[in-house]
């Protein structure tokens, strides 16, 4: 299956699990999405899956007679735990089925680690799809305390805890911009911020287009890299930044970031910019804490949570003269060096050890 931000979350926790003497394995998606409803181009990787993980190709999201076969497998096989993803309704009838059948066997622990309850982008029979899925399971881990408020709409009983979504250690190390930007084909003294992930409505990505186009930017030779594949919206942006004249402004890679380039946009930009209208938890921060990089998230959801306002960068309004103005200010006033410190040691709160033992707390074993 694809790549992105959940397979890579799964292989990170997974290698965390076996680094900490647990037999692991993943079962992955045969197919997440019905074609019609995945917005991207294709739901499959190119990519070499990773040589140390045990990855067994089964689910299928839409398929029952699947989720029996999957379920009793597992169910015989009797493992300790099973951790389960879930961020979005649409895979609660899968997900629900199996861990209702695995369960029967009266010895395996199901611990769902929510990235979302409640969806970013609402549909009719959201809710009856998540309340599916909570009595499915044993227990909760969430990355956010907004998600965790969510969760409380439908379950207060079963046990839980908030644990933040750990360091993305796994994308290379540190390297000098001048370098990364030679890689990617940028100008060495240009000034870059970054948008980087799929290309949602809700990551706000409108917004910071009308922030660049605050005469500013040109003025202080800011341009910035959207890196992510459109989800949404891509005619309409498109139209936008033609409309107004954002071309000159604008690194456009709108093609799926392979793994083996994420940290070269990490390494080249001075600031991550996220202007999401809506937000729980995001692992796009957690990226930019492994790079080292000041970040700018506006006061939605879990972002204000992981941000520190003038200390690991900027939280801001939903609003693009306010971010444009905090951009502006990060340059004017070389606040990367004030930052640097205080990233350095937020980055230390994060570790993939502490999710390891949240979910066997909340587990029971």
């Amino acid at each position: 299956m694809r790549g992105g931000g959940l397979a890579t979350f799964n292989e990170r926790l997974a290698k965390a699990f076996t680094q900490n003497n647990y037999q692991t394995r993943i079962e992955t998606f045969s197919l997440q999405y019905p074609s019609f409803l995945f917005p991207g181009k294709t739901q499959y990787s190119d990519e070499e899956a990773p040589e140390d993980i045990d990855i067994t190709v089964s689910v299928n999201s839409i398929n029952p007679i699947n989720w029996i076969k999957v379920g009793r497998k597992i169910k015989k096989e009797k493992p300790d735990l099973v951790i389960l993803r879930y961020w979005i309704p649409f895979i609660s009838p899968s997900l629900g089925t199996i861990a209702r059948i695995i369960r029967k066997n009266k010895h395996t622990r199901i611990v769902a680690i929510a990235d979302n309850i409640i969806p970013h982008e609402k549909r009719p029979g959201d809710r009856l799809l998540s309340k599916y899925f909570v009595n499915s399971v044993d227990g909760f881990v969430t990355m956010s305390q907004t998600v965790m408020d969510d969760l409380n709409q439908f379950d207060t009983q079963k046990p839980r805890l908030f644990n933040p979504h750990p360091l993305y250690d796994n994308f290379g190390a540190i390297m000098q911009k001048s370098e990364a930007k030679e890689k990617l084909g940028l100008e060495k003294n240009q000034r870059y911020i970054l948008f980087f992930g799929f290309i949602r409505d809700y990551k706000g990505l409108d917004i910071l287009l009308e922030a660049m186009t605050d005469a500013r930017f040109k003025e202080e030779k800011i341009k910035l890299i959207v890196a992510g594949e459109f989800y949404s919206h891509e005619k309409e942006t498109r139209q936008y930044i033609k409309e107004h004249q954002l071309e000159d402004r604008l690194i456009l890679r709108t093609d799926f970031i392979p793994n083996t380039q994420v940290g070269l946009y990490f390494n080249a930009c001075d600031m991550v910019v996220q202007p999401y209208k809506t937000a729980t938890q995001s692992g796009v921060t957690q990226i930019g804490y492994h790079f080292e990089k000041p970040m700018l998230v506006t006061n939605v959801g879990g972002l204000a949570e992981i941000i520190h306002h003038n200390k690991t960068g900027y939280v801001c309004q939903v609003d693009p003269k306010n971010i444009a103005n905090h951009i502006i200010k990060f340059y004017k006033e070389n606040k990367a060096e004030d930052f640097a410190p205080f990233i350095k040691e937020e980055k230390k709160k994060y570790s993939w050890d502490k999710l390891v033992d949240a979910i066997i707390e909340v587990s029971g074993l």
